[in-house]
């Protein structure tokens, strides 16, 4: 379902003419070394390629305008090893639609203190020729995101992953189709957005369609292929006896996998990686879709229920950039507290759709098939399962009407202190930071939603560097977040985007 192979980022170099053909050549020398190195490195997680070192306008123009039309380039990073002077790169990054990564570094790490002269200072000069190169990125207010450090270093790479994790996510967004079966939950307001704002700034498309889209493949499936997807589910996670084929109520189970065919029929017809669901419309289908989200989740789609395309579109951009790591990405959301004084903590569920990739290693999940008390269809499969521990993150998008603002908190998961034995769903239970009653005082005076992405692959820097490539508020609440200065950030960000 996530396919980044095509992908790659541009490695292009500053210089000029002034310190004639040897210096060049050797410019080129060192870009040519420093972006096979990052490319056989396991970060960033994008091809990097080699682009000839850029010495004049309309070079660098060209450049740029490649870099817009090349559907498989997904941004920039730019390396002045000498000084380019930054009025040659007006027109060029004026034009520049791909993001856009200023990797402010140096070919060599250490000063060379016994043998360097002024033949090795016009060279090696990228802290002067860097600072020409960050004033004309702050004159032109671009989008940029800017990392220092030696390139050899693992603090620098792991920065540059960052950025690029953001940037095939920004290059899936803009491809990206969500489909939504049914609406919006009524009468519910954060769910509710402008698809139209949300494609001029994201790129996705979000299209409704009919239950009897789907619907209209359940009776296509034969009992062979569905019975084959319930051996599937039989070796995969734990099911009692009776849910097995042949037990006396595998008939869930056996509905719950036609399901899950028709939706991947569907999905698959349309043309997209992200889908909605509602409760309040299950026309046509004995249950509400349980098993079936989790595991399209876990296959790469995103997902969020009661018509929350926003959440869908982040979620699976979220599941892109964490794409390779260790960690789940899940669909979530905030449903009760923990506010015993002696660690307050938050339990994170949503019905019945919450992915597997966020479960605890080694644990089986368990298809379970419960009355649900919701939505008036029959009693739905589900995977249940506790979530891993580790440090996670939660993330939502919102509209405020004139702007979409993404919220970001970093959390510590941890493991139930109890068994939850009346509980048949799928959960996690994490610690916000700095603290529940700031983080959640914070979430709320910013508007965040209650559906988030919840991923343990993931921290805050790529979700930043995301937000900054489409020009949307990202506001973050971690350890060093206090009230006063967060309710002052707010209002300074409602200034800001009036």
């Amino acid at each position: 379902m996530i396919d980044l192979s095509p992908y790659e980022v541009w490695f292009v170099t500053g210089s000029q003419h002034l310190y004639g053909d040897e210096a060049l050549r050797q410019v080129a020398e060192h870009a040519a070394e420093i972006a096979q190195a990052l490319d056989d490195a396991d970060r960033p997680a994008v091809r990097v390629v080699f682009k000839p070192v850029l010495t004049g306008p309309q070079q660098i123009t060209r450049l740029c305008h490649d870099a817009n039309a090349d559907p498989h380039c997904v941004g920039l990073i730019a390396w002045m090893h000498t000084f380019s002077p930054a009025k040659m790169w007006i027109a060029g990054l004026e034009a520049l639609r791909k993001p856009l990564c200023h990797l402010h570094t140096q070919f060599g790490r250490d000063l060379p203190y016994a043998t360097i002269d002024m033949d090795f200072m016009n060279l090696h000069q990228s802290a002067h020729g860097g600072r020409e190169f960050g004033h004309l990125g702050a004159r032109l207010r671009l989008k940029r995101k800017v990392v220092v450090g030696h390139w050899e270093d693992d603090e620098a790479r792991a920065r540059l992953d960052a950025w690029a994790r953001a940037a095939l996510a920004l290059a899936d967004q803009r491809r990206l189709r969500v489909a939504r079966l049914g609406d919006n939950m009524r009468q519910v307001a954060v769910t509710e957005g402008d698809k139209v704002e949300a494609q001029r700034v994201f790129g996705y498309e979000v299209h409704g369609y009919g239950l009897g889209d789907v619907t209209q493949h359940l009776d296509t499936l034969g009992d062979t292929e569905v019975e084959a997807l319930c051996a599937q589910y039989a070796e995969a996670y734990d099911l009692a006896d009776e849910l097995k084929p042949g037990g006396a109520n595998h008939g869930p189970v056996h509905d719950a996998a036609r399901i899950e065919l028709a939706l991947r029929r569907w999905l698959d017809e349309v043309g997209a990686d992200a889908f909605t669901t509602t409760f309040e419309n299950l026309h046509g289908l004995k249950q509400l879709p349980g098993v079936a989200a989790q595991r399209l989740m876990a296959g790469g789609f995103g997902f969020a229920a009661e018509g929350d395309w926003k959440t869908a579109a982040l979620l699976r951009a979220m599941k892109v950039m964490a794409h390779g790591r260790a960690g789940g990405t899940s669909f979530m959301e905030d449903y009760t507290y923990h506010l015993a004084p002696d660690g307050p903590a938050v339990l994170g569920a949503h019905m019945l759709e919450i992915c597997p990739s966020i479960a605890t290693p080694g644990i089986r999940p368990s298809l379970e098939v419960h009355p649900l008390g919701i939505g008036g269809k029959e009693d739905p499969a589900r995977l249940v399962f506790n979530g891993a521990a580790g440090p996670a993150i939660n993330a939502s998008m919102v509209d405020l009407g004139n702007r979409f603002r993404l919220l970001v908190n970093p959390v510590k998961a941890i493991e139930p202190a109890a068994d939850l034995p009346h509980l048949p769903v799928a959960r996690a239970l994490w610690e916000p930071e700095p603290d529940l009653k700031t983080a959640a005082a914070a979430w709320v005076y910013a508007g965040g939603a209650h559906h988030t992405g919840y991923s343990l692959a993931l921290d805050a820097e790529p979700l930043e560097d995301f937000a900054e490539m489409v020009g949307v508020e990202c506001v973050v609440i971690d350890r060093d977040t206090h009230l006063r200065t967060l309710r002052k950030e707010l209002a300074w960000g409602d200034a800001c985007w009036r």
